[in-house]
């Protein structure tokens, strides 16, 4: 990327030391465009250092500038983390936006969002509580990097990949001792964990010291060497990846089981929301307000959850009649549940489903969007563990236009996701919500790194959710029972209002929220407690799909009130999709100026 005669690369920047005083040394007076080159300097030194923390996401990118491994509850990590952001910030601050493109505006605009947001949990005393938490089933490293390592990210194609295979893997052992630290003192302080994420937790752990260390997703990669490895070194490798199992990381995991069975659970709490603990009430406000970019409280999403159950009941009940189920609701919950007719049997047979669904919605596409990802979009099984997981997660493939974007699936759950449910999860993960969203973003160049690489939790499941609202536009739910099926997904985007705000901020018990959820979906039980147990992990990321959806329904509805005749679908489409992940607020300003101007098509907005 050139830049008023100099060149900013990540490679150049790591060895030029991340100087970002030095930003701010550049006369404000200087030449038409140099403030958008001082931002784009900026976001393209302040990229580089967070991939110098995150290597996994770097890799995933494509990229591996930096160490193999960083631990996350490191003093290192914490210390570097700040300083990189007050620094950013102070240079940011000497940018004058006024004069920014309105690209760069946003930009500028995102940058100064998420800097402040991760600088008010030091100021708060918040960050700290959050490392004295270190434990989530769902995403924490302890199963992602087991993900990561035996086919959701990690390349493994030379002698360097396997050798930096081993340094991560060194790394990861280190943070296992951590992540030990870290919750002694939030038994310390009172900040500790449920009983139901600990037992989440240690039953992840038991499954993975039951392998033999050759069978651990750990060494996986050994197991498939390329014929690029001599034998000599395959040999070598062979030997070092297992003593580094053995050694290291199932000792790590030993250690989680003795800590966690000792002396953590005994003192985990019951409650198992935030409001149990000291701090939580500003915890959990703080992980709202993360989520769902918004100052929205826990009663007012409550509310707004009770509404959106409440609403999509009755078209539940129109759908049931269309249907010509005879009895009530709860029956038709109960039939779907039981029914092996809505069932897949095999992998096989679910993977030919997403693929005869997906080729469905492609020839209707052109009419609500402008541009496709170069990128495929592909369904894979879940790397690791799948038996003690959730549904699945939809990954990008790195930057290249050819690697496929992946919703990695738990085969392992084939019994908990009908098939009238099916429709509605492909335009959510993949065409044209996520692969959609995250693909577009990352395949356009033109972006500075902080818009083609970012993420916010209520733009991107937001989207998600309006896009399987797209549904009938192209083609699907033409099948009641696939239209049910997309209103049960909706609703239990509008459930996770109710019961991630009754758990955590209402004093809600887990089974409470259970059967708050059988009552209103035809989700299986074994999938709700999943669900359930996931919110209570991760307070507040489950709020942010309906609230981001309803803002982006919101602000299409005001455009085509605005533009009348002028609206365009697809450009508006390329509006929200254009520049990346925004907070809400970010995003409605852009459509708001985009109204403003007459609509039209994105052009360099893209």
């Amino acid at each position: 990327m050139a830049m008023n005669g100099f060149r900013v690369t990540r490679r150049a920047t790591l060895a030029g030391g991340l100087a970002f005083g030095a930003l701010a040394s550049v006369p404000l007076s200087a030449q038409a465009g140099a403030e958008g080159a001082r931002l784009r300097a900026l976001l393209e030194q302040a990229d580089a250092a967070d991939a110098l923390l995150d290597p996994l996401s770097d890799e995933r990118r494509g990229e591996s500038s930096g160490p193999a491994y960083v631990d996350p509850l490191g003093d290192y990590y914490g210390a570097t983390l700040e300083a990189n952001k007050r620094a950013q910030l102070a240079a940011l601050q000497q940018i004058d936006r006024k004069a920014l493109s309105p690209q760069d505006a946003i930009a500028y605009d995102v940058f100064a969002y998420r800097t402040r947001e991760v600088l008010n949990l030091f100021d708060s005393g918040l960050f700290a509580i959050k490392r004295q938490l270190a434990l989530d089933p769902s995403f924490g490293p302890h199963v992602e990097v087991a993900d990561f390592v035996s086919g959701g990210g990690a390349r493994f194609e030379s002698l360097a990949d396997y050798e930096r295979g081993l340094e991560r893997l060194a790394g990861f052992g280190d943070y296992l001792q951590t992540a030990v630290v870290r919750l002694r003192e939030g038994l310390a302080s009172g900040h500790v964990q449920s009983q139901v994420v600990v037992g989440n937790v240690l039953r992840q752990v038991d499954a993975m010291l039951a392998l033999a260390p050759d069978d651990t997703p750990f060494f996986a990669a050994i197991r498939r060497l390329p014929d690029a490895i001599t034998a000599s070194d395959g040999e070598r490798l062979t030997a070092a990846y297992r003593t580094m199992i053995t050694r290291r990381i199932l000792p790590g995991y030993q250690l989680w089981r003795d800590f966690l069975t000792q002396d953590y659970a005994p003192r985990a709490l019951a409650l198992p929301g935030r409001g149990a603990m000291p701090d939580g009430d500003r915890l959990y406000a703080a992980e709202l307000a993360r989520h769902t970019t918004t100052t929205l409280g826990a009663d007012e999403i409550h509310a707004l959850g009770l509404s959106e159950v409440a609403r999509i009941r009755g078209e539940m009940e129109q759908a049931r009649k269309d249907i010509g189920f005879d009895g009530d609701l709860a029956g038709l919950f109960e039939h779907i549940r039981t029914d092996p007719r809505y069932y897949c049997k095999t992998p096989e047979e679910l993977l030919a489903r997403f693929a005869a669904i997906e080729a469905k919605i492609w020839p209707a596409i052109p009419k609500l969007f402008a541009r496709r990802p170069k990128a495929p979009f592909r369904v894979g099984p879940l790397p690791a563990l799948g038996d003690q997981r959730g549904t699945g997660y939809y990954r990008p493939g790195p930057a290249d236009g050819v690697s496929p974007g992946t919703l990695y699936f738990n085969m392992a759950m084939l019994g908990t996701r009908p098939i009238p449910t099916l429709e509605t999860l492909t335009l959510h993960e993949g065409i044209p919500g996520h692969h959609f969203q995250i693909t577009l973003a990352r395949e356009n160049e033109a972006l500075p790194p902080i818009l083609r690489f970012g993420s916010s939790t209520a733009y991107s499941e937001g989207w998600g959710l309006y896009a399987e609202s797209l549904g009938r536009d192209l083609g699907m739910f033409t099948d009641p029972l696939q239209w049910f099926g997309h209103l049960d997904m909706e609703m239990l985007r509008a459930v996770r209002l109710v019961v991630d705000t009754g758990l955590h901020a209402k004093n809600w018990q887990r089974q409470k929220a259970i059967d708050y959820m059988l009552a209103n979906t035809s989700m299986a039980p074994k999938d709700v407690a999943v669900e359930i147990d996931r919110y209570i992990a991760m307070p507040g990321q489950a709020c942010a799909y309906k609230i981001g959806e309803i803002r982006i329904a919101v602000l299409r509805e005001r455009a085509r009130k605005a533009l009348g005749s002028r609206f365009d679908i697809r450009d508006y489409h390329d509006q929200v999709l254009g520049t990346g992940a925004l907070p809400l607020a970010v995003l409605e300003a852009k459509i708001d100026r985009w109204i403003a101007g007459g609509g039209g098509a994105a052009g360099s907005g893209f």
